[in-house]
């Protein structure tokens, strides 16, 4: 098991796990260095490091990981290291967090039409206070047996190509990695493999001042990780990784600490958070 973890999600978005829970299973899973990085809010931040003072050997790092708009494809980018208490941040994330809630219902009469019936409560009610996202609707699926696994809603339904999905509003990339630097964060490109013209991508954001690439992600091939490496090396990016677990399948879900991910990567991080801290500071 790898002793770091930087893509960790809580039920302050769309994970099983409050932010408590995560860092005992953190603890108890081996890691030393760990990130809670919801959807859309910093929610999870303060218990999380309130819960991390009881393990002083535990380092929790604050993100947040933000969806963006791009055409025919999605780009998410982590926000490592931001300060959560940032208004200007809590500001746009509220909004995004309120372009969920509109997918979301239209998903569910989408998938009405579809002969499979879902309650906005009870997704609702899964969700919980988090922030509402698709794995809180695969869970309603689930439980009333219209899947077999939360794996299976994705595939067949609610994935960017499935009949259910809705878009809801977004920025643009490079408006995120702003966002994110406005509030004193370090921004990092999120499972990368799945975006198209991977390069053209990371030429704009590098521009705009993306400092890192996940590299090491949940089932991610040696040759994939490799090849996202290489590109990390040419722009001068740092390669992290994660395991981008949210606690919703354990029959198909990588657990936290599963994704070998070097502590060098994450120590490229601190030591570039505590620069620009220095920096800020003189």
């Amino acid at each position: 098991m790898s002793k770091v973890d930087l893509h960790i999600h809580s039920t302050a978005s769309d994970g099983r796990l409050s932010p408590a829970e995560i860092v005992r299973k953190s603890v108890e899973s081996g890691l030393t260095i760990m990130a809670i990085a919801d959807h859309d809010t910093v929610g999870g931040i303060a218990p999380a490091l309130v819960a991390a003072e009881a393990f002083p050997w535990l380092k929790v790092i604050p993100c947040v990981e933000i969806g963006t708009d791009v055409p025919d494809s999605e780009v998410h980018i982590l926000g490592y290291f931001i300060d959560y208490t940032d208004h200007g941040l809590r500001v746009t994330l509220e909004k995004m967090r309120n372009s969920r809630l509109e997918r979301a219902q239209g998903m569910i009469a989408k998938l009405g039409n579809l002969g499979i019936y879902i309650e906005w409560e009870r997704v609702q009610e899964i969700a919980g206070s988090g922030s509402v996202g698709r794995p809180h609707i695969a869970q309603a699926m689930l439980e009333k047996g219209y899947i077999a696994s939360v794996k299976e809603a994705f595939t067949k339904y609610i994935d960017r190509s499935g009949p259910a999905y809705v878009e809801r509003k977004k920025l643009l990339p490079v408006e995120v990695v702003r966002l994110i630097l406005r509030a004193n964060g370090l921004p990092v490109l999120a499972h990368p493999s799945f975006i198209n013209d991977l390069e053209t991508i990371v030429t704009e954001l590098k521009a705009a001042g993306l400092v890192g690439i996940e590299a090491y992600y949940d089932g991610y091939t040696a040759e994939e990780i490799n090849g996202l490496v290489s590109l990390a090396g040419r722009y001068n990016l740092i390669a992290t990784g994660g395991s981008d677990y949210h606690g919703l399948d354990a029959s198909t879900e990588t657990m936290i600490g599963g994704v070998d991910v070097p502590v060098e990567s994450a120590e490229q991080l601190i030591a570039l958070a505590e620069q620009r801290a220095l920096k800020g500071a003189s």
